[in-house]
């Protein structure tokens, strides 16, 4: 990846810090009912994808701090996380074809667990610091589509009136930002900002100018 997205990245940082001052107010406001602490990893087996910018992001810290075998051995990690992902995938798209329930293959799914490729072996993020933004709201109340969700761990209970954090106005925020980016590195693929990648894929993946779309001078 010889581009540069410090700028890019400047923004995204920026969206990060407030989805963590908002964790960070809902924690202090309910000590009892937020139960993330160090090694509790139940949020590092669940299955989510990243927009372009994260991935990006995610991708260039991850070349920044590691390299030789240890780079080697968390990589050998995300390709067999990948396959296992894509394996699931396949199986729920050929089920949706044959006529399944999309919300009951969605709840199957969402029930997998696969262990993130970054995950040490002491039960610790290996990229901490630098993880997605849906590791860092795991553990409080958001909601998507209208629905409300809640880590299985916290003493959060269903139903009952929290803050909320509207997790759509944070992926549209996404889109945007990853738009942006599409449009100043001038990608022959307009659509790009649209896609989603799996942390395993984002490690693995070579962001190089043909896979971004970005026109090779002369």
């Amino acid at each position: 990846m010889t581009l540069d997205l410090k700028d890019h990245f400047v923004k995204y940082e920026a969206l990060v810090q407030i989805v963590d001052a908002v964790f960070d107010r809902v924690k202090k406001e309910y000590p009892k009912e937020v139960f993330c602490r160090e090694k509790c990893s139940d949020c590092c087996y669940a299955i989510f994808d990243l927009t372009l910018i994260e991935a990006l992001y995610l991708k260039d810290h991850f070349l920044k701090k590691f390299s030789g075998l240890q780079k080697n051995q968390v990589l050998e990690i995300a390709d067999k996380t990948d396959r296992a992902l894509t394996k699931m995938k396949r199986k729920a798209f050929k089920e949706a074809k044959d006529g399944a329930d999309q919300l009951e293959i969605i709840g199957k799914m969402s029930q997998e667990r696969i262990r993130c490729p970054l995950l040490g072996e002491d039960n610790l993020c290996v990229m901490y610091d630098k993880r997605p933004i849906t590791c860092r709201i795991y553990g409080i109340p958001t909601s998507t589509a209208g629905v409300s969700h809640i880590c299985g761990r916290t003493n959060f209970k269903q139903g009952e009136p929290y803050p909320t954090l509207n997790m759509d106005k944070i992926y549209t925020q996404l889109q945007l930002l990853s738009a942006e980016l599409v449009r100043d590195i001038k990608s022959e693929k307009i659509k790009m900002h649209e896609i989603l990648i799996p942390v395993s894929m984002a490690l693995v993946t070579d962001f190089d100018d043909e896979y971004l779309g970005v026109k090779k001078n002369g």
